[in-house]
């Protein structure tokens, strides 16, 4: 929006051209975010407040969170709000790559505000079914998992829609460019071919799985915002070179014109989360809830999909893999036991990860700083993919 006004202005006065600069705007947008998230927070608070819309604490989990129960929730809305309007502000909006985006990101949004509102003001413990929660994030990654197949493989969505009709009277089998290949990081050349369905599921999965990881990660003050906006700071910076020809050619990355907008997303992404950890930093004022989780999380996998990096997105996001994996070994392990012994028996103290680390003795903000250390590492490491080829 503002964009489109520097460039019109930019007609008489040369000094707006400046706007054009992709990292100006994302820099921009990140402040834009934090701004927002800064003035509207205490009143979106006391919102919730007024709404009677507070947190629920598990019985069995640490004691010591018995106290976090009616601390308002939901405050993936103010996340929300921030994230949109400020990419509506300073992203190109005839970039198709941003509209994709915001598009997964809010419809994960709405599947999670549904849940919460249902089980916070309605007051049903079961929130929206999980076949339900499921089927509806399915039906937005999937469509997401289609269009991102077709439009890095076209100039744009006239040519996508020819690419798939193409695609569809070829009986599903013709070839598409490479660009769709899975990137393997670290090596020059080396990638695999998954073809068209090969990339719709993978992709479908990373969003999906990426949505869910963040979610079940959202447990302690500030575990969850923290390292879900340092991964998507450096999705903004691999979103850039994918977008540059001269940087994608130079560091081997594929080049996916039009990519480079995302990185003003990720910056009102990271603006929008770091305003948000100001009131969720312990002991916190307000939690993100669904609303929020499944959105970045979804938002998180989409732009790793376009950019091509979703090796790098497993790499980076290792906290929520952890946690992910923690409670799936977990639950399969008791059932296996359960159905061999009788008696359900468990890996760890309590899943997800950051429970069972509590459960062991260390205090809630110990787990959550080391958590951010270990992500800090980690994102290092896949950044550093960029270079070592």
């Amino acid at each position: 929006m503002l964009l489109e006004l520097a460039q019109w202005l930019a007609k008489d006065i040369r000094a707006f051209n400046v706007f054009n600069y992709i990292t100006l705007r994302a820099v921009l947008a990140t402040m834009t975010a934090l701004t927002i998230s800064f003035m509207a927070g205490p009143a979106f608070i006391r919102w919730l407040t007024a709404k009677k819309i507070g947190q629920s604490v598990r019985q069995d989990g640490p004691q010591t969170h018995l106290v976090k129960a009616g601390t308002p929730t939901m405050g993936g809305g103010l996340i929300l709000i921030s994230l949109g309007v400020s990419t509506l502000l300073w992203a190109d909006l005839q970039n198709r790559f941003v509209w994709i985006i915001l598009i997964v990101t809010f419809g994960y949004g709405a599947v999670g505000w549904v849940d919460d509102w249902r089980k916070v003001v309605y007051r049903n413990p079961d929130g929206l079914s999980a076949k339900a929660k499921y089927f509806w994030q399915s039906v937005v990654g999937i469509a997401a998992a289609i269009y991102i197949a077709f439009s890095i493989s076209a100039p744009n969505n006239e040519k996508v829609w020819e690419l798939f009709l193409q695609w569809v009277g070829s009986g599903f089998s013709l070839e598409l460019p490479s660009k769709v290949n899975l990137i393997v990081p670290f090596f020059k050349e080396v990638s695999y071919p998954v073809g068209m369905f090969g990339f719709i599921v993978l992709s479908y999965f990373v969003i999906v799985g990426t949505s869910n990881a963040v979610n079940l990660t959202d447990g302690l003050d500030g575990l969850a915002i923290m390292p879900t906006v340092m991964v998507g700071a450096a999705l903004g910076i691999f979103a850039y070179v994918a977008g540059h020809a001269g940087f994608s050619r130079y560091l081997l990355i594929p080049y996916i014109p039009g990519a480079g907008e995302l990185t003003v997303f990720c910056g009102a992404l990271a603006g929008a989360g770091l305003g948000f950890l100001w009131f969720n930093a312990y002991p916190a004022e307000v939690f993100m809830g669904d609303v929020g989780a499944l959105a970045l999380g979804a938002a998180l996998g989409s732009v790793a999909v376009v950019v091509r990096q979703e090796i790098v997105l497993f790499i980076m996001g290792g906290v929520f893999v952890a946690e992910t994996l923690s409670v799936m070994m977990q639950v399969s392990w008791f059932k296996y036991t359960k159905a061999r012994y009788g008696e359900g028996r468990r890996i760890f103290l309590m899943a997800p990860l950051h429970h069972h680390f509590e459960k062991s003795g260390w205090k809630e903000t110990q787990v959550v700083v080391r958590f951010w250390i270990i992500t800090i590492l980690l994102v290092l490491f896949g950044l550093s993919t960029l270079k070592i080829r």
